[in-house]
Order: C-alpha cells, then structure tokens, then sequence
C-alpha cells in the first residue's frame, strides 16, 4: 500500500481546523493555512472551506461582517478574493439587495450555476435563462422559471 502523501493529510487537518475555528480565530487559522509551502493546496483548503462557511451562514448581516473579515485574512490570493466576491454577489442576489447584470453576467460558471439552482431572485433567473455561459446554466435557470410561474 502506498503512503499517504503529506499534502493530503495536511489538507484535511487544515479543513478540521478550518470547521472548529470560529470568530478571530478563524482569520488566524486562514492565515495559518495560506502560510503552507504548497499554495495550491493551501488556496484549495481555504477555498472548500469559504464554500461551506458561507453556505451555512446565508445572505444576513453575519455573513457581511464575516466576509470582510475573511477578505483581510485572504488578501492578495485572487483565487480566494473572487470566490469570496462570488458569494457576495449570490448574498445580495439571494437578499433582495442591489446587484448588477453585468456581474452576474461575468461571473464565473460556478457562481451562475448556484444561482440557477439556488437563488431565489427572478431577475437573476431571467438573465441567466438567456445569457447563462453554459447550456447546463441557460437550462437550470430556466427550468426554475418553469417551476415558479
């Protein structure tokens, strides 16, 4: 049997310290993890654990103030700033609050794709009905649409 590569166990004890961190404890622990020699893998704890963090914490006031927080911890690491810019996006679509076309538009195939199947804006589903990236995202939102008319 094959050892287990170091990378891969360092991963998963940073996403069990990543889920038991929580407050300013969670900015140190990001920066902690970012501090790993192998980026790749380090931006790809952190970026798996911005996705279940903010699927948990929803559109409100907690997830605003967290995202600034984390925006701190993340600075600099694009991969990490545009999903966290992402989820911004799909909180205020999600919220009611403003957002932009344009943005949704240029978003990438993993934020219009949880838009179509999650948000709840119609807007958001008429624009990504008819300018979606994919046909999977064109369809998904359509049948959305479907669904609540």
């Amino acid at each position: 049997m094959t050892p287990e590569p170091a990378e891969h166990a360092r991963y998963r004890g940073y996403l069990e310290a990543l889920s038991q961190a929580g407050g300013p404890d969670e900015c140190s622990v990001i920066s902690a993890v970012l501090g790993d020699p192998d980026q790749v893998m380090a931006d790809s704890a952190i970026l798996r654990h911005l996705d279940l963090r903010a699927a948990q914490m929803g559109s409100g006031a907690a997830f605003t103030a967290w995202s600034r927080q984390v925006a701190t911890a993340i600075n600099g690491r694009e991969p990490l700033e545009r999903r966290l810019r992402e989820w911004s996006l799909f909180a205020d679509i999600d919220a009611g609050r403003p957002w932009s076309t344009a943005d949704l538009g240029e978003a990438s195939n993993w934020l219009q794709l949880r838009t179509a199947e999650h948000a709840g804006s119609h807007r958001a589903l008429t624009v990504l009905a008819g300018q979606g990236r994919t046909r999977r995202i064109r369809n998904a939102a359509r049948a959305r649409l479907d669904r609540a008319a």
